[in-house]
């Protein structure tokens, strides 16, 4: 299972803004320091609002700030956030669907990995990941 360039970019907002969970991060700023295309950073940071991760704040000294608390939030959310899991293991060789009648040898195993990312995902929080000495 990769993670999708969607998922990356929330994973360093999300990265960036734990450096100071209390502080109201403006777009702009958001912006000049992770160099995320201004479209693709308005909408994951329009998503991550939506599903509850982080709230907005109108008005001049308004922006982005965590909507709850940095410890309570798994890697998994934010995937879930943005683009959700599927459901169905996805090809090995990137087929849409498996083109065999029987799945490949690589099913199972392609499969089993992804189902174990998931859970790795969904036992690490935010907050248990270390930031330290990255350039963001």
């Amino acid at each position: 299972m990769d993670l999708s360039k969607t998922t990356q970019y929330a994973f360093r907002i999300l990265a960036l803004m734990v450096e100071d969970p209390k502080r109201m991060y403006s777009s702009a700023y958001l912006y000049s320091k992770l160099k995320i295309p201004k479209k693709y950073l308005q909408r994951l940071l329009t998503d991550l609002s939506k599903n509850g991760l982080i709230k907005s704040a109108q008005g001049r000294s308004g922006g982005f700030m965590f909507a709850k608390k940095i410890n309570t939030i798994f890697l998994s959310d934010i995937v879930e956030a943005v683009e959700g899991f599927q459901k169905e293991p996805t090809c090995f060789f990137g087929f849409e669907t498996c083109p065999m009648a029987d799945h490949c040898s690589m099913h199972e195993v392609w499969a089993a990995s992804q189902a174990e990312m998931i859970k790795v995902l969904s036992k690490t929080k935010l907050i248990d990941v270390k930031f330290d000495n990255i350039n963001i």
